[in-house]
């Protein structure tokens, strides 16, 4: 097991007692995450309140609030960008820093922009219908399905086979869409079932008949 040693330029030096071989010092080098360094830009329609370990975000869709592990940290620089770091040079730290500044830039971006993920329905007698409340399948089934649309989700349904799920959670709304697909996967002998629109379905041959 490797332990930190020092830091020089933005790189971490992880060193061991001994090689493989067992007679050469081992040195590693553990570069700085290259998403994880880069700054979340804030745009004028969002206000951010940092506490803590506790970030909330608002914008005009909405609030969006998350609590960080002890491995990182939040810092706003003069520009107003958030800044997120690593806390401890560790190895669940390194692997949480591109994560977490990710998911801070999908919080920014949710309630300032959102997200949405669009579906698309094939196959004869395939519809959708959205209630105020929950969105009704007709997928082949002898019964609607019927799904209800959690809080902070808006569906919307074009030409009775489009779907396009939107929010300011980007987790939430591919979460909720992936529901859906769920319900009836595309099959790849003729594609029928529900697919995102930019999901390439890979098909199959049939059986072909006897050659005479």
């Amino acid at each position: 097991r490797s332990n930190f040693s020092g830091e020089t330029l933005g790189t971490s030096i992880c060193s061991s007692s001994s090689s493989a071989s067992g007679n050469l010092p081992l040195r590693v080098i553990c570069k700085e995450s290259r998403i994880g360094k880069r700054p979340v830009e804030v745009p004028k329609s969002v206000n951010v309140v940092l506490q803590g370990p506790n970030l909330s975000v608002k914008g005009p869709l909405g609030e969006l609030t998350r609590y960080y592990p002890r491995e990182v940290s939040l810092t706003r620089d003069e520009s107003g960008r958030i800044v997120v770091t690593r806390a401890l040079e560790t190895r669940r730290a390194r692997q949480m820093h591109g994560l977490f500044r990710t998911l801070t830039d999908n919080m920014v971006v949710g309630v300032s922009q959102g997200f949405e993920k669009k579906l698309q329905m094939v196959g004869v007698g395939y519809r959708a219908t959205v209630e105020p409340t929950e969105i009704i399948l007709n997928v082949g089934f002898s019964h609607p399905v019927k799904i209800k649309i959690p809080d902070g989700i808006s569906v919307k349904v074009e030409e009775n086979t489009r779907i396009t799920v939107s929010g300011r959670d980007k987790c939430a709304v591919g979460q909720f869409a992936a529901i859906i697909r769920s319900w009836r996967p595309p099959e790849p002998y003729k594609g029928k079932g529900i697919k995102y629109a930019d999901e390439v379905i890979r098909r199959k041959e049939g059986k072909a008949g006897k050659k005479k």
